[in-house]
This record gives C-alpha cells, structure tokens and sequence, in this order.
C-alpha cells in the first residue's frame, strides 16, 4: 500500500495550541500516513544547553527535569480533552522524562559530556512531541502507532553528531515494519548504530530522517510542513516582494538549503533523488489542501529565461587563509591541510587557491579548532594562517547556471552599482549555483541589488 511521509518540524510546534493545527492537517489527508516529528521548538537548545549544567550540581537536573515535566503538563493540558487519554499520556511523558535524567546524572557522576550521552540527551525532545502527537491522534479516534527509529531500525553509519543512514542495512527492515493499514508516527532527528547506540542525524535533520524513511517505503511524496510560503527568490525580511518558486529541481533546493534557506536541511534531498521522490512544501498557516503545495521539488529541470531562481544568504562561514609564496605550486599542501581537518571532523565546504594563497571555506563553529591545527602544521611553504569571519557567502541559484553566459558579469555589475567589493567568488562547482563572499555589513544590500538585478530589472 502507498503512503506519503509527512514531516512536522519546530516550526509547527511553538505554542501550545499548535498540536491542533498539526491534528486538523493529519485528519485532512483521510488516510494512513507515515508521520515524523521534531521537537517542539526550542526544547532541543535548552537540553543542549543545560548539558553542562549537570555536570556541576544534581539541583541544575532536577531543574532540567522540573521544567520538562511543567511544559508537558501544559500541552496536554491544552490538546487532551479526553481524561484517560491525558492521564495515560502524562505518564508516559513522565517516564520518558525519568529516562532523561538518568543520563543527565550519568553526565553527573561521570564529570564529561561523552558524544554517545550527548546524541542521547539530545534526542529527548522529538521522543516528547511523537508521545504527545500519537496520544492526541489516538484520544480522536484515528488509528495511529508510535515507532521509535531504534525500532524500525533506522540504522546510521554510527558517526555520533551527524550520521548518515545505511539503507542497505536497513530498507527492507523499515519497509515492512511500516507496511501496516494506520497511522505512524515517529520521532525525528535520530537513528541508531549498528551496535544500537543513539546518533544524531546532525542539526535540523528530522527533514533527512524523514527523508530517509520516504525511501526506504517508497513512499509517493514526502511531505514537509513549514510556517512559511515555500521557496522564495530571496528571503522575504530583506527584499520586497519576493517571487514564490512553484518548482525547483533536487539540486537547486540542496544549494539553497546549503546556502543558508531555512525550508529544508541540506541533506533532505539526498535520499530521494535516485528514487524520484518528490517533496511538497505546504504552509500550516495556509490553506489545508494536501493537494496544493507551494513548493514543489523533484528532478524536473526547467531554466528560466533569466536563469536565476533565488538569491540566498548564509552568515555561518568564515574563511581561512593560509598564505606563502609557493602554496599553489609545492605538491601535497592541500592534501596535508585537508587530511589534518578531516582528523578533527573540520569539514571544508569550499577550497579556492591561488599561487600565493590557499583559501577554506569553514564552518564559523570550527574556525578556532582549525586555526590551531593549521598552525602546528608546520609547512614550511605556508608564511602566515588567518580567519575571517565577519563574512556572508551570498549564493544565487538557478538551473543553467553553467550554459549560459553573462550571470557572472550581471552579479558583478549588482554589487558595484552598490559599492560592495567581492572578497571571494565561485562559479562551475555546481551546475546550479555561483556564490560571493562579501562582508558581513554588506550582506543586505548585495542581496537586494542582486535580487533587483534579476528579477526587478529584467
């Protein structure tokens, strides 16, 4: 039997009441649905950031454990009308909330935070928000199972922090467990090793895991819900009237997603292109059509007259140089520099060299890790390390990026009209995108003048 995937993520979960919308979205499809779920917004920040805080005094987790139990109070409060249902729900909750202090005292007595604990702790919050949404599913009459990616299995190469799902161990599994005529639901953002160990599928990756699952069943749609109108050509808070994009290919929602669009994470696609799933963006604060979504996503290429489709931005990079007459020409430097980041897990997201200079784009979060090991190095070729961080990668999107000429020249022409010089640019590493790196007090304003040049202008 055909299902679709549906994804709920945090920002369908802010407020205590947003458990009906949710609730009214699910009875609207009117048949069995496959349902993952994230944490409700901000509850996996604030176990992140409490993690330390146990380290210290068993009173910082009793706090942590308090405030947990006091919000699902709350929100059954608000969404279970059914007394029995309530009640049963609320001891769940509070069974899983005793399971979460337990580590968060094994943090304690250990006095370090291991990343297997982490990923553990960590995972809490979408185990929360799958208990409340299958007992509200349940307390309304619908047929609904709550699964648990360790019961699936949802098996992942076992990398704490940022797994990748092993389909090959795990398709066929996850397909015949989900096989059933009903309704299930399960928690986001996480699978399990090979050994059963719990490992995070990286930020915001409820969307991969959802994904992910899509493929395993082969599932017709993965469906993701959001507050927003789907892709834009650029971000609405910057640019006035910003058009909505009705479709854009696999690879074009990846690179705006990599690019700093907050729709999907980066990786949401990577399960679904080889099977041809497509993704439908839907607007919870819109109309409840499951028919109409204001996204759409799949493998149908289409360039636009002007080739642009959105220009996005990203404030989480930074660049690191390393510096030295005869870096680009001595054999084996790159290779050095990038074996030592791949040692400390440092990814590289982009490398653009010159004779004199080799320039990394990183992560923000890893500039400080990468500098020291960059330093200790010891090339004799490399004179001097620096970091800049006060940057924005501005990237612009479009199928046929690479086919057709003058793009380039036009985003130029947009930032000089403004005054903004391009410190880094990179054009023929994707078929789909070409990013600038400008400085951070410039961001806006490049953005606008690049989004006017090709949608105002033309």
């Amino acid at each position: 039997m055909s299902k679709i995937v549906v994804k709920f993520g945090g920002s369908n979960l802010k407020t205590k009441s947003d458990l009906k919308k949710i609730l009214k979205v699910v009875e609207s499809y009117k048949k069995p649905l496959v349902i993952v779920v994230s944490a409700f917004y901000g509850i996996t920040d604030f176990l992140s950031s409490k993690i330390s805080g146990s380290l210290e005094t068993k009173e910082a987790i009793e706090n942590i454990v308090s405030e947990m139990k006091k919000h699902n109070r709350e929100i059954v409060g608000e969404n279970i009308t059914d007394l029995a249902y309530a009640q049963k729900t609320l001891m769940e909750l509070d069974g899983i909330v005793n399971q979460l202090e337990k580590f968060l005292l094994g943090v304690h007595y250990i006095g370090e935070v291991p990343e297997f604990l982490e990923d553990q702790i960590l995972s809490f919050g979408e185990k929360i928000s799958s208990i409340l949404l299958h007992n509200l599913l349940e307390s309304k009459g619908l047929k609904a199972e709550l699964v648990f990616p360790e019961d699936l299995p949802l098996i992942t190469d076992g990398e704490f922090g940022n797994a990748s799902v092993d389909f090959e161990a795990c398709e066929l599994k996850i397909k015949s467990r989900l096989s059933g005529n009903k309704i299930y639901v399960i928690p986001g953002f996480y699978g399990v090793s090979p050994s059963g160990k719990t490992t995070l599928l990286g930020k915001g990756g409820s969307d991969y895991s959802a994904a992910s699952i899509a493929r395993c069943i082969e599932a017709d749609y993965l469906d993701i819900w959001k507050d927003v109108n789907g892709f834009m050509t650029a971000d609405p808070k910057l640019v006035e009237k910003p058009r909505r994009l009705d479709k854009i290919t696999y690879a074009e929602a990846a690179e705006l997603a990599y690019f700093g669009a907050k729709i999907l994470h980066p990786r949401t696609v990577e399960p679904l292109m080889e099977a041809h799933i497509p993704v439908r963006i839907f607007n919870i604060n819109g109309t409840l059509d499951h028919t109409k979504p204001v996204s759409w996503v799949n493998s149908e290429e289409v360039v636009l007259d002007g080739v642009v489709k959105s220009v996005t931005y990203s404030d989480e990079f930074c660049i690191v140089k390393l510096k030295g007459p005869g870096v680009g020409l001595k054999p084996g430097v790159l290779a050095k520099v990038a074996g030592k980041l791949s040692e400390k897990k440092i990814n590289i997201n982009s490398v653009i060299t010159s004779q004199i200079a080799i320039n990394l784009l990183l992560h923000k979060k890893d500039k400080n890790a990468a500098l020291q090991v960059l330093k200790k190095l010891g090339l004799h070729t490399v004179t001097d390390v620096q970091a800049i961080d006060d940057v924005s990668v501005i990237a612009i999107v479009g199928q046929g990026m690479l086919d057709n000429y003058g793009i380039a020249a036009r985003i130029f022409t947009a930032a000089a009209r403004v005054g903004i010089n391009i410190k880094i640019s990179s054009t023929g590493a994707s078929q789909v995108v070409s990013y600038i790196v400008v400085d951070r007090e410039n961001r806006n304003n490049a953005v606008r003048e690049i989004h006017n040049e090709f949608f105002t202008n033309n």
